[in-house]
């Protein structure tokens, strides 16, 4: 059953890196669009936002009505992902300027609610004390396709169409390959979403510092992705001219961007031998290090900015999958539904915060000293991790590897 179980694996975490390239569509094409219409922070800023809270809405609603466990998975995703794939090639309908636009995006947001947890749990069906690599690597799967559209802009040039174009005909072949997935031995219908039992991830202290560990973790991860490719292009217009700053800022971010895939992967492998708030903390330290060095290269050397932020990129996502393996060792199994909906949810809202903050921190203190408020996140998170290793219900993540 190995070799099935890892092409099952395979299978899925490419639909998975096809359909999520509809997640930074838009955002990655900012650049071009500013030069077809000028777009404000605001706007910019609402690309990805309305996506996250589409996916928080869709997240939720899935949890209420138990659409996971009462319909086929595999259907169930390729309908989501068909839908999203709609909804983001529609936006070509609309002028760039359109708050239509973002209207689009929530569809795409709440489809994806439909695609990543149903893809994690079909391949979590196939889970054997693996557990944590195995979300690992769809966590990897949702930074590849994350990155994808910045490599599908730098091959498109100035013609922001065309990107969103291939993004949406990626997620439609997504939707076409995962019928060819199947459900593991392990599959199991999971917990129920229960509201009135929500504030269980409030009161028990370890699922707390768990859940405090992840927003910490979250007020970094999407602020980054969504800002880092302008970032780069303002900063490398001040040393090369501003084609070829376009053309590298996009592939540089592609790589930022990509890189986490890989340090997913790897922070999954550890987890399992290592711990994982060993991990998580690592992780966390190093990642809000680097938002805070970053702006010092801001506008010098290129190479040495990009080798920086592909060591952020690898850092700042690679203790994502952790977080949720961890709710779901310290929660009560009948639990487990509510306890991950609820860290879902507050995480993808608390990113709305820093997606808006980061434009008025480039107004205030320039590119220079705007990524280093997203270290209070992280750092924060640190600190809850380690008080959540200090406590005895820590034994039960990653077979008493803490």
């Amino acid at each position: 059953m190995s070799s099935q179980k890892w092409r099952v694996i395979t299978l899925i975490c490419v639909c998975q890196v096809l359909v999520l390239a509809l997640w930074f569509s838009t955002t990655a094409v900012v650049p071009s669009l500013q030069k077809e219409r000028t777009l404000t922070s605001f706007h910019v800023s609402l690309l990805t936002s309305s996506v996250q809270v589409g996916f928080v809405m869709g997240t939720l609603l899935s949890g209420f009505l138990g659409l996971a466990d009462r319909l086929n998975l595999r259907r169930f995703f390729m309908t989501a992902a068909a839908i999203a794939a709609v909804a983001n090639l529609s936006i070509l309908l609309l002028d760039p300027a359109s708050l239509g636009i973002p209207a689009l995006r929530f569809v795409v947001g709440m489809c994806m609610a439909g695609v990543y947890p149903v893809g994690m749990k079909m391949a979590a069906s196939w889970a054997e004390k693996d557990m944590g690599l195995l979300v690992a690597l769809l966590v990897g799967a949702l930074t590849l396709g994350s990155a994808s559209p910045h490599f599908l802009n730098a091959i498109g040039g100035l013609n922001w169409r065309a990107t969103v174009a291939l993004a949406s005909a990626s997620a439609g072949l997504g939707a076409t390959l995962i019928s060819f997935a199947r459900i593991g031995p392990r599959f199991a219908k999971a917990p129920g979403f229960r509201p009135e039992l929500a504030f269980r991830a409030w009161t028990t202290p370890s699922l707390r510092f768990a859940n405090f560990g992840y927003f910490g973790h979250m007020w970094e991860l999407y602020a980054m992705w969504t800002w880092i490719g302008v970032f780069l292009q303002v900063s490398f217009q001040m040393t090369m001219n501003a084609d070829r700053a376009f053309m590298l800022s996009k592939l540089a971010t592609f790589a930022v961007i990509a890189s986490g895939g890989f340090g997913c992967v790897i922070a999954g492998w550890l987890a399992d031998r290592w711990g994982r708030t060993t991990v998580a903390m690592t992780a966390m330290l190093l990642s809000g290090t680097c938002s805070i060095f970053v702006g010092l290269l801001f506008g010098h050397n290129p190479a040495f900015l990009i080798a920086l932020c592909i060591v952020w990129g690898i850092t700042v996502v690679a203790d994502s999958a952790q977080f949720s393996a961890s709710i779901a060792e310290l929660s009560e199994p009948s639990l487990v539904g509510t306890m991950l909906t609820v860290q879902t949810s507050v995480g993808f809202l608390l990113t709305l915060v820093t997606i808006h903050l980061i434009p008025h921190l480039v107004d205030a203190f320039s590119w220079r000293y705007a990524f280093a408020a997203l270290a209070i996140g992280p750092f924060l998170g640190t600190l809850a991790m380690a008080r959540l290793r200090t406590m005895k219900e820590a034994l039960a993540l990653a077979g008493g590897r803490r």
